[in-house]
């Protein structure tokens, strides 16, 4: 395991704040393995660079010989986290929330060390909880202490409804901490008021508290508003290698740096390295297609990186197929057969399940550049080339 100096100055490296600092610092010095967490509620069925940013610390902290709690807040996830919303945001489904957790479990491991992470989900402690339980664990926080949370302030200044389930929410987030026995907790600066919560209950169940690390909203390519698929400056984990590759390429020479200090996991002198080239005169591009063939090689493969840029902003004519066809394995989970709505979804060729079932109405869904309709079933241990639109193509294997 690394030095106390050592682990310091990789933790540190694109964090916005740690609290405590020194509560950090003596957990380190401890020389056991710490239990570092950090969330996610499944509420879309992918994930962005803007995600990865958490997702890469939790790896730095693998390679760091530590423990990786990653959390789905499937029950969180029904709520629906406030931070940040003007207004209340709908429930989502159990159902649609497990699809979703599921298709996160399939693109962290991108990033992280399957054998070495711990897949949790809220559900497992939360979903046992009484009403007297949550009344109780409601009786550790009184209005006014909510109040001061930025989001909920706003909004009741400005007379918008604030629903009495959300302020369940950094409560549940807090007390996950508890049942994990967090030593360390990660989060987005948006994030700072439910990670506190958090060492707050761990204090009242009788745990030393954790840390908390935050880190920086990652801006999107249009480099002012934070990464957001709403928005549309984003760059999806699934996103086809050329469309990847053009979207990185394409942004703007000030997110340069930012995105390689946040995504990138070449060293603090490398980048200096990078950035002296650019001083002299090397190209802002170059740079920019260097940092675009390693997240692409990361998420999609080696020899995809290599031709990216081949299919980058190409129109492809009927019929052609894209030179860096990614390869997607589908896991039947026993079933002999399955929906090519389910089959989109889960292959990433498609937003959500309502965005396969629109494409499949529109006839722009091809299984071996054959037109189907949505009673089209994909049979187990059947490999098929999926065109979902004018773009998006992958050779499904169903496994």
């Amino acid at each position: 395991m690394a030095s106390v100096e050592e682990s310091l100055k990789i933790i540190r490296r694109g964090v916005e704040e740690i609290l405590p600092e020194e509560g950090l610092i003596k957990k380190l010095e401890s020389g056991r393995k710490l239990r570092i967490k950090a969330g996610f509620d499944p509420t879309a069925p992918d994930l962005h660079l803007g995600h990865t940013v958490l997702i890469n610390k939790l790896k730095q902290f693998q390679d760091l010989g530590h423990d990786v709690l990653f959390l789905i807040g499937d029950f969180t996830g029904m709520i629906g986290d406030p931070t940040g919303k003007s207004a209340t945001r709908p429930p989502l489904t159990e159902e649609q929330v497990q699809e979703n957790a599921q298709t996160y479990k399939e693109q962290v491991f991108k990033i992280l060390d399957e054998s070495k992470t711990t897949v949790m989900f809220n559900s497992e402690w939360m979903g046992k909880k009484s009403a007297a339980d949550m009344i109780q664990l409601a009786g550790q926080f009184n209005v006014a202490r909510m109040l001061e949370r930025d989001d909920f302030k706003k909004r009741f200044k400005g007379g918008q409804s604030i629903a009495i389930h959300e302020f369940l929410y950094p409560l549940i987030q807090g007390y996950d901490s508890v049942a994990m026995e967090a030593d360390i907790e990660l989060g987005g600066t948006d994030q700072r008021f439910n990670l506190l919560a958090g060492r707050q209950l761990q204090e009242h169940f009788g745990q030393e508290p954790q840390a908390v690390i935050m880190m920086p909203i990652l801006e999107g390519l249009d480099g002012v508003k934070k990464m957001s698929k709403s928005l549309g400056n984003y760059v999806g984990i699934n996103d086809a290698p050329g469309d990847m590759f053009q979207k990185i390429v394409s942004m703007p020479d000030s997110l340069i740096w930012r995105y390689f200090e946040l995504l990138s996991f070449k060293s603090i002198e490398e980048i200096d390295a990078l950035k002296a080239s650019v001083d002299a005169g090397a190209n802002p591009r170059d740079i920019k297609m260097e940092l675009a063939r390693e997240l692409i090689e990361r998420f999609h493969g080696e020899e995809a990186a290599e031709n990216a840029h081949k299919a980058a902003g190409n129109r492809l004519a009927d019929g052609e197929l894209p030179e860096d066809l990614p390869e997607v394995e589908v896991a039947f989970d026993g079933q002999d057969e399955m929906p090519i709505s389910a089959i989109l979804n889960k292959a990433g060729l498609t937003k959500n399940s309502n965005a396969a079932r629109d494409m499949l109405k529109s006839g722009s869904v091809k299984v071996d550049q054959e037109v189907v309709e949505s009673t089209f079933k994909m049979q187990a241990g059947a490999e098929h080339v999926i065109q979902a639109g004018k773009k998006k193509f992958a050779r499904v294997k169903a496994v």
